[in-house]
């Protein structure tokens, strides 16, 4: 089993009551209070590229990373001549992100955070965003809490649209932290009439705030904030998201 090879064909019928929109009216608010040096955004583990477009329709010169290059085709067709200037996707992991230039700010976020299991990993992908934000640049990401995951351990789930049926269920492992998905997606072929079966295995990790922020610290950021979930607050203790801000010192 693995990642988004299935899913990338039909992420966004399952994902329809995201309300994109909403996440880049919460980005921009983030983007006023402190200013930007610039309008260049990257969306890294941009997925299909919902959020991408989103903010390209909004003024922002978008870059979109993700590891995927099934999500990234679904992306890439959806922002074609979207915006003044066409977003530009790359197909990268976190850790190992390398751009042609600098970028004014970066968002990650759907809890693409939690997908990094590996600590060390995450810690280089913060490293890298740090290394190609301007100074004075904005770093936003947001987490599933581990409260939230935990308590998903031995949940099913199932969501269907007309030519799309997938059940998930979880296993949360104290031992690991990490919180695992098991996905059978059936897909109908709608010129034979058939339904195909696929699997995938999706892992999130469980991190805390004290360790997110010693990350970001370790990195080289500062002013470093939480917030709840698409709040201008800060988060409550029983939220299931928390949202990250961190800033490059200028």
């Amino acid at each position: 089993m693995s990642s988004y090879d299935v899913l990338a064909g039909c992420y966004d019928q399952l994902t329809y009551d995201v309300d994109y929109a909403a996440w880049a009216d919460y980005i921009q608010l983030h983007f006023a209070r402190g200013g930007l040096p610039g309008t260049t955004v990257l969306d890294l583990a941009c997925g299909t590229g919902s959020l991408t477009r989103e903010l390209a329709l909004r003024g922002y010169e978008m870059i979109g990373v993700d590891q995927s290059p099934d999500m990234l085709a679904e992306a890439a067709e959806k922002n074609r001549g979207v915006g003044s200037i066409e977003p530009i996707f790359l197909c990268q992991s976190m850790e190992k992100l390398d751009l042609y230039g600098t970028i004014d700010a970066c968002v990650c976020c759907l809890d693409s955070v939690n997908y990094v299991t590996a600590p060390q990993k995450l810690s280089r992908a913060f490293q890298r965003v740090h290394l190609f934000l301007m100074p004075g640049g904005l770093f936003l990401f947001d987490i599933n809490t581990p409260a939230k995951l935990e308590g998903l351990d031995g949940q099913v789930f199932l969501d269907e649209t007309e030519d799309t049926y997938c059940v998930w269920r979880t296993e949360f492992s104290k031992r690991s932290r990490i919180c695992s998905y098991f996905m059978d997606i059936f897909r109908l072929d709608v010129q034979t009439g058939r339904w195909a079966r696929g699997t995938e295995l999706h892992r999130e990790r469980a991190y805390t705030v004290p360790e997110l922020t010693a990350m970001l610290e370790q990195a080289g950021f500062r002013d470093i904030r939480t917030y709840g979930a698409l709040k201008m607050r800060p988060p409550k203790a029983d939220e299931p998201r928390i949202f990250f801000t961190a800033r490059k010192e200028p």
